[in-house]
């Protein structure tokens, strides 16, 4: 990781389940093979995808078991989660950072973990380690620790070793890691981890100085080295050749592929040897064009098919600690981060060789110890890059006596980051997944002292008092920890990041004093999916208000926590919440969102009441952590492409007819989703309210939509075989009859008029599917669409897959004559909506009488979490099926839920990095006035070893002839008393800024313009601002309100000019 300062067995049918919950069993009879613990089919974990309905039934606790490590899933995938849930862990050291190490394995579901630590709690613990209170003072740490971990996830074996760890010990682990243990036993327990080829990590913080070493053998194989998807893309030609040349479909990410790539063929037509073939390498021509090797001999190319990279697997080997300890290979991006790297490196050599000597660490902030540690640490032996070449660099005495005057204290944020990285390494361990670290990473926040160096804290200031919070006054001082108890701070944002934040406010004492406090906002409610990541919540609060919950926990680890749980969102609507009043006491905001569009109205209001703002956001094993304060940085901006990711929509006409990729048909399956069981409802259920007939007035969308839920059926369903038998008639409309009938309109052969195929570029052309009850997808399809067509009418559904096979053979085919009429005249150039005529209307009208008799059809809303409700099921199957329509590759069933739920993967590592990050600069805001080089924006991947701190940038300077401003400017003028009116305010203005205002506007709603006539002009300019205001919005301003907040343009202004917003003081 690049960082710095500036920076089982398998049964089938009949078998049981035997849960670690005492001796409760459960039998479950299937036609699917099932991995034991899993919860789901091996069809299922082989295709990389979630258990699908079959696998998931109802209130079954494998179901919960898989809904809470379906979120993993997303980012490792299910080959790496069945190694993780089989693996064993060993880990020693249970203070802060061991406790943030347990926590992310847990989470993420390793399958048995071991605590080792011989110690007893004492007061600096409470400082980081969450699962320990005053209650467990002199207790066991590994033992107070179990209980709490153990209910973090029901299905990991939480185990407590109360011997030595003997070299037999060792033999039963996969992975061993110990967390702050004295050098020594980390050389004996280094060397017999190596000697065995057990995979083995060492971690450990000083105060703001972090340090990790992993050792996973001499021969050590990444099955998979990235994160990335394999690139894939869509083939426009393949030349007969050798070597052949293929070309890309245009738009495709040519420059992704590399000379020497290894890849692979899917979908062909005519060259049909290339598909599923041996992995072929390629090179890279000029043009972008792929040579493939010899093609010479093969059949002739005519359409479709995609190219897929291959992954290469990739042999890492590493030192044993002995001898890694005097060659450090340490991770860092240049030469300067070497340096700095291999400093820390002898600072915490001299820190552990001054405990051998003294029996103690060095005392907080003494500076006759730290120039004992500088002395010890000239007196090490030099550093080599080999066994022979000795390394010729400098020792940074500066930062050694920096690193030992710091290093008596544990902090809440560096071991919560430095256990995320750790437990992630552990994780590449077990599942040969992403690229281990190699070897060394040091990563220090010594940048969160003053630079002042007569503010830095005495040793008086940071002596021990018996607290929770004794770890950090070690860093910090007691007068830094009073100033963080007074803070009030505001959380928005409950989830993920926000728990993993609320711990980090809760152990560093955040507004944990009288007159201090925090307010957590969410309007969410706690669901079964984020118990993987959301370690505040437990099974037993699903369905509880997030922010409600968390406040409660958050007291628990700290009962001197004030915490005040608002469930309202934080959004235009709640303004007289969260107001003038609310904004007023609070001095900070921390973002845990997962919208940019949320973000940018937090962002909003922190502008607007100059409040400083710490932000983070994760995406897999990628995260970042920003601050922006007030004055000193920039203010928050969404990434350009933010507002296009989060509403992406394809061409009617591309999602119908024209699918070019997953995503399109997905789009489509979704959409189908919404008409059939939602939007078909609801119209069914107004007509029946309302006692009307169907029109042309209502749209042949409507129109359409409602022939295919009536289907191949007279009347309303009455029970399962109905159901069924829609399915299946609406199967051979989508997937056989339809396509048929759209190669009707435009065949194989059509060619423009210039003479170009019509099927060719991104136009797949398609071909109709034959019904088989022996394909698995084709009968997902119709169980799911059947279950929700039964759903949707009131009537009992079923699940059985083998009378579902045999009531299909009984059935007879649907007749085409039923079949809805979907395509205009020119579907080359019209939206694909049906013309319906007077038989039609009132064919369609006399099947809506028989509907109407009955209950209301119930609407389905979709739910992505809910793995047995079928609603991602039917999207999953359906987008699949058109992918064998059109020879796209399809998405698996965890990539569909990923792309239709909108779902952002979060795994707990991840989440708990970005949280550490952010209480690092948390710490720099409160400790008083900082310039903008002592703060850090922070990006890091977990996967690539990849972490990155950078200095904002300054806010952005305006001027308009002699006036400069940046966006945490604004232009203040007192209401008064009397109440000025708007000329007045004009005037103001212009005498005392020089700002002749043309436009003055409120929101959107008009004031004044320099442009209105006389007249008007004359009827505003006399009115009292507010009672202008009032009279153009038709609002009354609430009483409370502090602040209007007017908006101006000015003569002379340039196009690009923003002026500073006008604030009006009530």
């Amino acid at each position: 990781m690049q960082a710095g300062s500036g920076a089982s067995s398998e049964h089938s049918l009949t078998f049981t389940f035997v849960f670690s919950r005492g001796a409760r069993k459960r039998a479950v009879t299937s036609s699917h093979s099932y991995f034991l613990g899993l919860g789901a089919c091996l069809h299922c974990l082989q295709q990389g995808a979630g258990p699908c309905s079959h696998c998931l039934l109802r209130k079954d606790p494998v179901s919960e078991f898989c809904s809470l490590l379906f979120s993993p899933r997303y980012v490792l995938g299910s080959p790496a989660m069945q190694k993780i849930r089989g693996a064993r862990v060993l880990l020693s050291g249970l203070q802060g950072l061991g406790a943030e190490v347990a926590k992310n394995l847990v989470l993420m579901g390793v399958g048995s973990l071991t605590l080792h630590d011989p110690h007893s709690t004492c007061w600096s613990d409470l400082a980081a380690q969450f699962l320990l209170s005053e209650q467990d003072l002199k207790r066991s740490r590994a033992e107070a620790s179990q209980e709490l971990l153990a209910q973090l996830n029901r299905d990991v074996k939480v185990i407590v070793h109360k011997g030595d760890i003997t070299e037999d010990l060792l033999m039963d682990f996969q992975v061993v890691v110990l967390t702050a243990a004295k050098l020594e036993e980390q050389l004996k327990v280094g060397t017999l981890c190596h000697k065995h080829g057990i995979c083995f990590l060492a971690a450990d913080t000083r105060g703001l100085v972090g340090q990790l070493f992993c050792d996973f053998g001499e021969n050590f194989t990444v099955q998979d080295p990235t994160e990335a998807e394999p690139l894939t893309a869509a083939i426009q030609h393949i030349s007969q050749g050798s070597p052949g040349v293929l070309t890309l479909r245009k738009g495709a990410n040519t420059h992704y592929f590399c000379d020497g790539d290894l890849v692979t063929f899917s979908g062909i037509e005519g060259m049909v040897e290339l598909n599923d073939c041996a992995p072929r390498s390629i090179h890279v021509r000029k043009d972008g064009s792929l040579e493939i090797g010899d093609t010479a001999t093969f059949s002739r190319y005519l359409r479709g098919g995609a190219i897929t990279e291959v992954k290469r697997p990739k042999t890492v080997r590493h030192k044993s600690l002995h001898t890694a300890l005097l060659q450090p290979h340490v991770v860092a991006q240049n030469s300067q981060e070497v340096h700095r790297a291999h400093c820390l490196h002898q600072a915490i050599r001299a820190l552990h060789k001054f405990e051998h000597l003294h029996d103690r660490p060095p005392q907080p902030w003494d500076p006759v110890d730290a120039e004992r540690v500088v002395g010890l640490a000239q007196d090490l032996e030099p550093l080599k890059w080999t066994e022979e070449e000795q390394l010729e660099q400098p020792l940074d005495e500066a930062l050694v006596r920096t690193v030992a005057l710091s290093s008596a204290g544990v902090l809440s944020p560096m071991v919560a980051l430095l256990g995320a990285v750790a437990a992630q390494e552990v994780l590449k361990a077990i599942s040969r997944k992403f690229m281990p670290l190699d070897q060394w990473l040091y990563f220090d926040a010594l940048d969160c002292l003053p630079e002042d160096g007569e503010l830095l804290p005495s040793p008086e200031d940071c002596s021990p008092r018996g607290s929770r919070y004794d770890g950090q006054i070690a860093v910090f001082g007691a007068g830094f920890q009073e100033k963080l108890s007074r803070q009030h701070y505001l959380l928005v944002g409950a989830g993920a990041i926000g728990c993993e934040l609320l711990k980090g406010f809760a152990l560093v004492g955040l507004g944990a004093g009288k007159s201090g406090g925090l307010t957590v906002a969410d309007m969410d409610h706690i669901e079964l999916s984020n118990l993987s990541r959301q370690f505040l919540f437990r099974s037993q609060d699903i369905g509880k208000p997030k922010a409600e919950v968390a406040a409660a926990a958050a007291q628990g680890l700290n009962p001197d926590l004030q915490v005040i749980p608002l469930t309202y969102p934080l959004d235009p609507t709640t303004e007289r919440i969260y107001g003038d009043n609310f904004f007023s006491h609070v001095d900070g905001v921390a973002a845990a969102l997962d919208s940019f569009q949320a973000r940018r109205y937090v962002a909003a209001r922190c502008t607007h009441y100059l409040k400083p703002l710490l932000e983070a956001g994760t995406s897999g094993t990628r995260g970042s952590a920003k601050v922006f304060v007030p004055h000193v940085t920039e203010a928050y901006k969404a990434p350009d492409s933010a507002a296009a990711s989060e509403d992406t929509s394809y061409p009617v006409c591309t999602m119908r007819y024209f699918p070019s990729t997953a995503e399109h048909t997905l789009q489509w399956a979704r959409n189908e989703f919404e008409g059939l069981f939602r939007l078909s409802a609801e119209t069914i259920n107004h007509h029946q309210q309302a006692h009307t007939s169907l029109t042309d007035m209502d749209g042949a969308q409507t129109l359409t939509l409602l022939k295919s839920v009536f289907g191949v059926l007279r009347e309303r369903p009455q029970n399962w075989q109905d159901c069924v038998a829609w399915a299946l008639g609406h199967w051979e409309l989508c997937f056989h009859y339809g396509i048929k009938q759209l190669l009707r309109h435009l065949p194989r052969n059509k060619v423009l008029e210039d003479g170009t195929p019509f099927w060719s570029g991104p136009k797949r052309c398609p071909q109709p599917l034959e019904f088989d009850t022996n394909q698995d997808t084709h009968l997902l399809y119709i169980l799911a669409a059947a279950n929700l067509y039964a759903q949707m009418h009131g009537l009992p559904d079923s699940r059985d897959r083998t009378a579902l096979r045999e009531l299909l053979k009984l059935l007879p085919q649907p007749d085409p004559q039923q079949m809805v009429p979907i395509f205009p005249s020119n579907p080359e150039l019209a939206s694909a909506s049906a013309e319906f005529g007077p038989e039609q209307l009132k064919e369609l009208n006399k099947a809506l009488e028989v509907w109407s008799v009955g209950p209301p059809l119930k609407p389905l809303m979709f739910e992505k979490d809910d793995d047995s409700n079928f609603h991602v099921d039917f999207v999953a199957a359906a987008a699949r099926l058109r992918c064998q329509n059109y020879g796209i590759p399809p998405a698996n069933r965890a990539q569909s839920k990923l792309i239709v739920g909108q779902i952002i993967p979060a795994i707990a590592t991840t989440t708990a990095a970005v949280a550490g990050l952010v209480i690092l600069e948390l710490y720099k805001v409160v400790g008083g006035p900082r310039p903008r080089s002592a703060f850090r924006h922070s990006y890091l991947r977990l996967a690539e070893n990849y972490l990155i701190r950078y200095m904002p940038s300054a806010p952005a300077i305006q001027t308009f002839h002699h006036l400069k401003w940046t966006c945490w400017d604004r232009l203040k003028v007192p209401a008064g008393q009397p109440e000025r009116t708007l000329e007045s305010l004009l005037a103001h203005l212009q005498e005392q800024h020089g700002l002749r205002v043309r436009m003055l506007l409120y929101h959107a709603a008009l004031l004044y313009s320099a442009r209105w006539s006389t007249e008007k002009q004359a009827q505003c300019l006399p009115l009292r601002v507010t009672e202008l205001v009032q009279r153009v919005t038709g609002q009354v301003p609430v009483p409370e309100l502090r602040v209007l907040v007017l908006q101006l343009s000015c003569e002379d202004e340039e196009e690009d000019t923003a002026f500073p917003p006008l604030h009006y003081e009530l």
